[in-house]
């Protein structure tokens, strides 16, 4: 079956590549030509890395997560996943070495015999193409590695992790890198990618575990899967394409258009096998009819993998161009200078990018239907809770995803207040919403007790030494604080903000950095370390010191931070950098400390709330101590304070 999808992959591929004018063998007067060795290599090994690539991340995840284990360690048949992972994860690293060969003999127009050694370690290590080839080679070693390192949960968990991670570098170069407004074409690609890889893996997973005891069950798990990255893999495959095409008659009028049809006509040939396992296979499965199941999935395998071929041939057909010529600046930017700036433009224009988005659109719909679940059970949940929770990701995506994300791309005073706002506020927000209470609460239980579910990985999180680390006050302050010198004082900032990648790490980590710090502080879900609040009240002091001595050491910068970056997409319109950080100097100073404040109010609170409870405990014990006719716990220790004294005076 594997070998069928296999074949099916590399027949469409070829017709892909004819058709699209990706190799047609033109040789053109003056025009360096790489051969027809790398003309035809270079797509082919492509195709076999990904091919490599989705069976990596599929053999992963099912032993991960879709199949039962042994206690603490994976059963039989995941070991035997997680050892084909390993040999995968080597083949696919050494073929996207190869790829960086073959790319920079396509680039240059020379054949791989004539490469210098200069060329491609340039190219390696100087070109984004090239570092992502590179990443991906040392994330598959790394799958390498920690697929051989044990046999527990978490070991095939991080194993699924590293590969799934392994998949993007390549989907940040390319067509949609080089696109105007990336942040939708990028994101919506990487989004595509891994949808289609778990969905593509998952079932050729499925397939070689067909044989264990409990295939039904994982079945039903992996269709459940399923029917998510179906949903993704179309939204995103939809908003990529519409953002390579640039318009509707492109579609009909160009042969890259005609592939993307193709491709549109798989998914939906696809999603009716999908829904034929759903709704008649799953039921003859627990019958023990799998000859129709296997039938099936062998047909959904051999269409996925022809998909994988369109992907590849796609990738390397040209796309329709413009008939401008492109504009640097969008190019850096991946959207047009934005004009002066006005309350209208700051909360017009939006920005949305894929990820981000399908992050709030997740968080919201996974929160509210817990809370569901919760009044269906008669287990009331506090709207308070509920409104501060969705309150925070809506604000999250409008600072990231409105107008004023694109002023944040060009003005260092309003990617302060973006920073100010991801830090402090919105964390807050979330922290409110209690997330990890509703979903210990709200999550059911697998019928299977070795089997995983998200609850049960949940605990595992909350229950892990790494959670423990983290959460100490001190290391919570320490990554806050750190990040945010770091990432200015330490000459950082210029450099995220020329990739994608770089762009959402910081977003997120800004984010995350907050939550972590507030959760502590003033969290109320299980997983944090008890501490009183007299000491937390003291780390958030130290952060409201280290926030406002920031501000200050801002304000007194006599040069521009990120100068490289801000002097390229600079408005004409807008005061002096130098001016423009002092401004957002200020902003920072300023805006940090309302919350700051609230958040003390509310440490205050639970330090007067603590002592009221540990009074109550004495009263209590005091009162029980007198009914019984003995001396309760103060008394004795003041018993022992009087002996003490007696003894000192004695010995005088």
């Amino acid at each position: 079956m594997l070998a069928g999808a296999g074949g099916a992959a590399a027949a469409v591929l070829v017709g892909g590549l004819l058709f699209g004018g990706a190799v047609d063998g033109r040789v053109l007067p003056g025009i360096p030509a790489p051969g027809r060795l790398t003309e035809w290599a270079l797509p082919v090994v492509t195709m076999l890395a990904e091919l490599v690539g989705v069976l990596t991340v599929g053999f992963a995840v099912t032993a991960a997560f879709l199949l039962p284990g042994d206690g603490g360690s994976v059963a039989a048949h995941g070991w035997r996943l997680l050892r084909r992972a390993t040999w995968l994860a080597l083949g696919w690293a050494v073929l996207s070495v190869g790829l960086v060969f073959l790319t920079v003999s396509d680039l240059l127009g020379t054949p791989l015999e004539g490469l210098s050694r200069q060329a491609v370690l340039s190219f390696a290590f100087s070109v984004a193409q090239g570092q992502s080839l590179l990443w991906q080679a040392a994330l598959a070693l790394a799958v390498v590695v920690v697929s051989r390192a044990g046999v527990s949960r978490g070991a095939a968990a991080l194993t699924a992790g590293l590969a799934s991670a392994a998949l993007l570098p390549p989907a940040f170069t390319g067509h949609a890198a080089g696109a105007g407004n990336h942040q939708i074409a990028v994101s919506s690609l990487a989004v595509h990618v891994l949808s289609a890889s778990l969905w593509v893996g998952g079932l050729a997973g499925l397939l070689l575990v067909r044989r264990h005891r409990r295939f039904a069950d994982t079945a039903a798990r992996y269709s459940r899967l399923a029917l998510g990255c179906f949903t993704a893999t179309a939204i995103s495959g939809v908003v990529n394409a519409a953002v390579r095409l640039g318009t509707w008659d492109a579609l009909w009028a160009s042969r890259y258009g005609a592939l993307v049809l193709l491709k549109v006509l798989a998914l939906l040939i696809v999603g009716v096998l999908g829904a034929a396992h759903r709704s008649r296979t799953l039921p003859a499965l627990r019958a023990a009819r799998p000859r129709a199941f296997l039938r099936l999935a062998a047909g959904e395998l051999v269409v996925l993998g022809a998909a994988v071929g369109l992907a590849v041939a796609l990738s390397r057909s040209p796309t329709p161009q413009p008939s401008e010529g492109p504009d640097p600046l969008v190019e850096l930017l991946g959207f047009d200078q934005p004009g002066p700036i006005t309350a209208a433009r700051l909360l017009g224009g939006p920005l949305p990018d894929l990820f981000l988005l399908t992050a709030v659109v997740v968080g919201i719909g996974a929160y509210l239907a817990g809370v569901r679940r919760m009044h269906r059970a008669g287990h009331p949940w506090p709207v308070a809770r509920t409104a501060s929770w969705v309150g925070g990701l809506l604000l999250f995506w409008a600072i990231t995803g409105l107008g004023v994300a694109r002023y944040a791309y060009v003005l260092f005073s309003v990617h302060m207040i973006q920073h100010m706002v991801l830090t402090m506020v919105v964390p807050i927000l979330l922290v409110g919403g209690a997330p990890v209470t509703l979903a210990l609460r709200a999550l059911r239980r697998p019928a299977d007790p070795q089997v995983r579910g998200a609850r049960e990985w949940l605990l595992v999180v909350l229950h892990s030494r790494y959670l423990r680390f983290l959460s100490h006050p001190l290391v919570a302050l320490g990554i806050y604080v750190l990040s945010l010198y770091g990432l200015y004082m330490g000459g950082l900032l210029g450099t995220i903000m020329r990739y994608h990648l770089g762009h959402l790490a910081m977003l997120v980590h800004f984010v995350l950095a907050g939550y972590l710090l507030f959760w502590v502080l003033i969290g109320t879900d299980p997983g944090r370390r008890q501490v009183h609040p007299a000491l937390l009240t003291v780390v958030h002091f130290l952060a409201m010191a280290a926030h406002a001595f920031f501000g200050f050491v801002l304000l007194q910068q006599t040069y521009v931070i990120a100068a490289d970056w801000y002097t390229a997409v600079h408005p004409p319109w807008a005061a002096s950098l130098l001016a423009d950080q002092r401004l957002g100097a200020g902003l920072a100073w300023g805006l940090g400390e309302a919350p700051a404040v609230v958040i003390m109010l509310l440490l205050v609170r639970q330090w007067i709330r603590s002592d009221e409870r540990e009074q109550a405990r004495l009263d209590r014990a005091a009162d029980r101590a007198e009914a019984a006719g003995e001396q309760d716990e103060l008394a004795r220790y003041n018993a022992f304070l009087a002996a003490a004294a007696d003894a000192s005076r004695r010995a005088d």
